[in-house]
């Protein structure tokens, strides 16, 4: 129980932090030059991210088209039951072959 509470204070702390400047905390997927990173980032006000909220999902494509504004798609979800239910499938298809 006391490694919960350890926990909660740092994700807190990053909260205030992120709050302090005007941000949220926000996990973000990224692919650049064929590696991928996911991780908790400060997002600004002034990003598309910011407001994303529930189900929503959001991507932004920087091309050599949209190199210094992304093309950016953005739409409801599936959410976790039809994503939990999607994976299942995938885990049995899996398992068949």
């Amino acid at each position: 129980m006391e490694t919960l509470k350890v926990e909660a204070n740092h994700f807190n702390q990053l909260r205030k932090n992120a709050e302090a400047k005007n941000c949220r905390l926000k996990y973000v997927a990224e692919f650049n030059n064929g590696k991928a990173n996911v991780g908790l980032k400060e997002i600004p006000a002034t990003h598309p991210f910011y407001d994303l909220a529930g189900k929503d999902n959001i991507v932004l494509f920087f091309t050599n088209r949209y190199s210094e504004q992304p093309l950016i798609i953005k739409g409801a979800g599936a959410g976790a039951d039809v994503t939990a239910s999607g994976l299942f499938a995938d885990i049995i298809r899996i398992g068949n072959n």
